[in-house]
């Protein structure tokens, strides 16, 4: 299984920044699909998923109302638009995939290469 996470950079608080992961096709029509962060020194923590079939994506509290996940079924990508980005949310950002959308990380089968996030001012 493939996950490339590309469109990390640094932002601005209040800005921002569109994270892509690019899934091979076997894995997008079977898979549920999720984008994790970790912290430097922290625990990887989930910020967003949803299911292979698509539906309502599910968000962490920590960034509902700033961040939207969506699938682009015709690139087979997965995209994490991030809005009003705060300090907060820096971090090395994964996709993820696995059967069941759930926050535990360690449930999740495949992983993206990771992709870094930095917001300051």
């Amino acid at each position: 299984v493939q996950l490339q996470a590309s469109g990390g950079g640094s932002a601005e608080p209040g800005g921002s920044l569109r994270l892509s992961c690019e899934v091979e096709p076997r894995t997008y029509r079977a898979l549920d699909m999720g984008w994790f962060r970790q912290p430097r020194g922290k625990e990887r923590e989930f910020v967003a998923g949803i299911l292979f079939s698509g539906g309502r994506p599910i968000y962490a509290d920590s960034v509902k109302g700033r961040v939207t996940l969506s699938k682009d079924g015709s690139r087979n990508f997965v995209d994490l638009q991030m809005n009003s980005l705060k300090p907060e949310d820096t971090a090395v950002y994964y996709c993820a995939a696995g059967k069941g959308v759930c926050s535990g990380y360690q449930q999740w089968n495949y992983w993206g290469q990771g992709t870094l996030v930095t917001v300051s001012s």
